[in-house]
């Protein structure tokens, strides 16, 4: 099998499952319990939160477990929508979030609030200028993903959140693309999410830091867990499952950027050789998606051919609806063929040479096939 889709998930690190497995086996018993059992628990989460806190530059009770990105995204789009309502009902995000940001956002419209789409330039960079223009008093969320999971654009966090300090709004980004690939400097962002099995983690655990001050209403009510915020016996198994992930990402960090890159060079400049590939992703994009276009041939034809081959990439992201072209792809080209015929290629520190080679071999051959079958 040749895996050329991890922005959809990752396969899990044997050491982080190791680590689940033990937390599972040695430490029996419910964190919030008042005996030693429990104690020893909650101690063994504190640990853990405190690694990923570290890691990230976050005091540890800004950190709130959740069990995916798309639960953190709701939790923290709708949790300030609701608690800060009196502020304000005017959101602002753009048209490259995941589906868990615009579906979120299509609920807030029914709920009267009201949604504003920042421009971004030819390259999907967000404006600026437009950004400022679209802020008013009773702006309360400005939400933007840190790396777009179609096309990879990376966006300047850094730098809308040093404008956005200036302005009563709160700012949240989505890290699901970016988190253990590119560094994001959080100091002025608000809320942010993650999950572990973007990481090599497991599925079913993932993070929102929420900056101290800032409250949130819940999504989910009950007892005690380990925030307010998020009720729920603590999956501490999973929790730290995310930390030891997380901090095995971390390690040789410049070393695999450097692998990812000099993969995705070799992969485009042999892709470029066809006049009927168009490259998607440009040099905003991080290096581990590569979104091209393939001319006269539907992404999932394509897809599926490949998948004869044993050979594994996607259409577009793993959450997305059934829209039978990329979105994304649309609102960077307006090409409508482009964003039918689109196919995203996303690599690691673990993909190998031989694998792209397999795969640029598969790809010809399935192309010459499919375009004399059509």
């Amino acid at each position: 099998m040749i895996y050329l889709d991890y922005s959809a998930t990752t396969p899990v690190n044997k050491e982080v499952l190791d680590s689940y497995n033990k937390a599972c086996l040695d430490f029996v018993g419910n964190a919030n319990s008042l005996h030693k059992l429990g104690i020893n628990i909650d101690k063994l989460i504190n640990s853990a939160t405190s690694q990923i806190a570290s890691i990230l530059h976050v005091k540890n009770d800004e950190i709130i477990y959740t069990s995916s990105s798309s639960e953190s995204n709701n939790l923290a789009i709708k949790g300030i929508a609701f608690k800060y309502q009196n502020r304000g009902k005017h959101i602002i995000t753009t048209k490259f979030e995941h589906s868990s940001v615009t579906e979120t956002m299509r609920f807030l419209e029914k709920c009267g609030y009201e949604i504003s789409y920042v421009k971004t330039n030819e390259y999907g960079i967000v404006d600026l200028e437009d950004l400022k223009k679209l802020i008013r008093n009773d702006t309360i969320l400005v939400s933007i993903t840190a790396v777009n999971s179609e096309l990879g654009i990376k966006e300047p966090i850094a730098e809308i959140a040093d404008l956005l300090k200036n302005y009563s709004c709160f700012f949240h980004v989505d890290l699901t693309q970016s988190i253990g690939k590119v560094n994001i400097d959080l100091t002025n962002v608000d809320l942010a999410s993650f999950s572990a099995h973007k990481i090599y983690g497991l599925k079913g655990i993932s993070v929102l830091i929420k900056k101290e001050k800032i409250s949130l209403e819940p999504l989910i009510h009950g007892g005690k867990s380990t925030t307010i915020y998020r009720s729920g016996t603590p999956a501490h198994p999973l929790i730290v499952s995310i930390a030891k992930a997380l901090r095995l990402q971390m390690e040789n960090f410049d070393q695999k950027y450097e692998y990812v890159k000099m993969l995705n060079d070799y992969l485009r400049e042999n892709l470029k050789k066809y006049s009927f590939v168009v490259i998607n992703s440009n040099d905003y994009s991080i290096p581990h998606i590569l979104n091209i276009s393939i001319l006269g041939i539907k992404s999932e034809t394509m897809m599926h051919a490949l998948e004869e081959d044993d050979i594994y990439v996607s259409t577009k992201t793993a959450c997305s609806d059934d829209n039978s072209y990329s979105e994304a792809v649309y609102e960077i080209t307006k090409d409508m063929n482009r964003s039918k015929s689109s196919i995203r290629i996303s690599i690691s520190h673990l993909t190998t040479k031989e694998e792209i080679d397999s795969f640029l071999i598969s790809f010809a051959k399935n192309y010459q096939k499919l375009k004399m079958n059509s």
